[in-house]
């Protein structure tokens, strides 16, 4: 955020995309696969703060639970539970990869809303490399567990004959396109709200430069805060968007008969 007076105007202006540059932490040098960057800092910081959570919290496994215990044991219930109803019992043997994939995502997601720090999953990188891998793993899987059988996904045989091959044309663009899909609705649900945020934030310092704060900073700062409660909410909710998706596609994967 800038101040640029001319005379006696002034006026205020803020960038709200620039708190998702990619910079790297050392050195001001162009940023290249290997670079060190502030979004490899965050993303480690969420990896140990799972660990924290999961193994260190939970480690004592006692019979009147801490805190930490309390918030693993939900966590993994409310996961567990999750991918036993959507896809059935016989993918629980794949609840490791879904609650690495919940559980990291959330982490993310919290982290983004601390000062100064930097939202990973508002970077179609990172989206985009999980839900490749989900897509990747699920169509791997499918091939491996139903053989041939796993093209009759993409088969509608309630459908008349005649328009079977035209649903079959759909059904193949909408399986590639999912993890566009997969991808963007939580790097852009992400961005969007840190975006509004910022923009009201630029707005609450405005009593500094002109008569008209006694009004709109008030108003900024209630927005900020409902726009950050907000944003506390959709943090969770993204996460389980792209955790419940990943669970339909997987029971596509183990049943994939239409």
């Amino acid at each position: 955020m800038a101040t640029e007076a001319h005379g006696s105007e002034s006026s205020l202006v803020f960038h709200p995309m620039d708190q998702f540059k990619v910079t790297p932490l050392f050195g001001d040098g162009p940023v290249h696969w290997y670079t060190i960057t502030n979004v490899t800092l965050w993303m480690a910081i969420a990896v140990v703060g799972v660990i924290l959570l999961l193994v260190v919290g939970s480690r004592g496994r006692a019979v009147v639970p801490s805190k930490g215990q309390s918030i693993a044991e939900l966590t993994y219930g409310f996961v567990y539970k999750m991918l036993e109803e959507v896809t059935g019992k016989d993918a629980v043997k794949y609840f490791p990869y879904v609650m690495t994939l919940f559980i990291f995502i959330v982490f993310s997601n919290m982290l983004g809303l601390l000062p100064l720090s930097f939202t990973t999953t508002s970077h179609i990188a990172v989206t985009g490399v999980l839900a490749v891998l989900v897509f990747l793993f699920v169509t791997i899987l499918g091939f491996v567990k139903n053989g041939s059988k796993f093209l009759a996904l993409f088969w509608v045989s309630s459908a008349p004959m005649a328009v079977r091959p035209l649903l079959a044309v759909i059904e193949l663009i909408s399986y590639f396109v999912r993890p566009v899909s997969h991808s963007i609705r939580l790097a852009g649900n992400m961005m969007a709200g840190h975006a509004v945020i910022k923009v009201f934030a630029g707005f609450a310092p405005i009593i500094l430069f002109s008569g008209i704060g006694v009004v709109v900073t008030p108003v900024s700062i209630l927005a900020i805060t409902g726009m950050y409660a907000l944003e506390i909410l959709v943090a969770f909710i993204q996460a389980y968007v792209f955790t419940i998706l990943t669970c339909v596609y997987l029971k596509d994967a183990l049943h994939p008969a239409h």
